[in-house]
């Protein structure tokens, strides 16, 4: 038979838990004194940071994914709206800077700027062209803007490189635009240059301008830029309208043959400026004028 062993108890009775407590609390406060005036400390200290950089590591991982989140659910419509807010910003800015360039011109030449700088601030719509006429000999837009907006007829419309062209006809959620280009449309216009005045009327073409009734003796050369004159009182005073690519004189003829390069890219604006302005007379909403409305 064998012998019954005594089993003894493995763990006995220790110190309470608040004895454990205190002592524990000694132990910290001699590693602070230790660590705080001397350097036994420093590679154990070490090695401890190596082992709890993981941990940290994994702490960290909730609030990168909540970032990577928030990034991704980013819709394309918040993207679109801020990008829509810049290009207008960029329009408006570009705008101030043509008018500005004009003024500068004038500046040299001494001329009273009272009513050209007034100009510099007037109101503006951004409108979005959504239709172009289909018939190819009528150059003619429209834009998501109408009498609800405060739209009217005869209103001047710009993009942001110059004079694109004039509204012409209004209903209460949109426009219709005729360009510049338009073989029915004319504008009086200035050499920026030296101040000669003169009339440039659309070809029917949207990359090419003529000006109309130029003396062979009148001063203008190639690389001229023209802008309007506001003579009309249709468009302001001061912005772009083109400029001169070539000039022809003929000895058996009284005008030069000018040609000019419009300075609105008519074919490719997307966005449109419309100018708000004093407007001339009373316009029925949804009313079209008789006929295309030339300066």
């Amino acid at each position: 038979m064998c012998r019954e062993l005594d089993i003894k108890p493995i763990f006995t009775k220790g110190p309470s838990v608040a004895t454990r407590v205190v002592l524990l609390a000694i132990l910290s406060l001699g590693l602070m004194v230790v660590d705080h005036r001397y350097s036994y400390l420093e590679t154990t200290r070490a090695w401890l940071s190596l082992l709890v950089t993981p941990v940290q590591w994994m702490a960290n991982v909730p609030a990168s994914l909540w970032q990577g989140v928030s990034d991704a659910i980013k819709t394309r419509g918040d993207l679109e709206q801020e990008n829509s807010s810049l290009r207008t910003e960029n329009m408006v800015l570009e705008r101030r800077l043509q008018k500005l360039a004009a003024l500068t011109a004038e500046n040299v030449r001494l001329r009273e700027l009272l009513n050209s700088s007034a100009l510099l601030d007037d109101r503006v719509l951004v409108a979005e062209l959504i239709g172009v006429d289909p018939d190819p000999y009528r150059h003619q837009v429209v834009v998501n803007k109408g009498s609800r907006d405060g739209v009217f007829v005869g209103q001047p419309v710009l993009d942001a490189e110059g004079l694109f062209g004039q509204v012409i006809e209004v209903s209460p959620l949109m426009s219709r635009v005729l360009l510049i280009s338009d073989n029915s449309h004319s504008l009086p216009v200035k050499v920026n240059r030296n101040g000669v005045r003169a009339i440039a009327s659309g070809t029917g073409q949207l990359d090419e301008l003529i000006l109309r009734h130029v003396p062979n003796t009148a001063e203008i050369v190639e690389g001229d830029l023209l802008i309007s004159s506001g003579l009309g009182q249709r468009f302001p005073s001061g912005y772009p309208v083109g400029t001169v690519v070539s000039v022809v004189h003929d000895p058996g003829r009284p005008f030069a043959f000018v040609k000019v390069r419009p300075s609105a890219r008519l074919n490719r604006s997307s966005h449109l400026l419309l100018v708000f302005t004093e407007r001339p007379h009373p316009v029925v909403s949804g009313t079209p004028p008789k006929e295309p409305v030339d300066e």
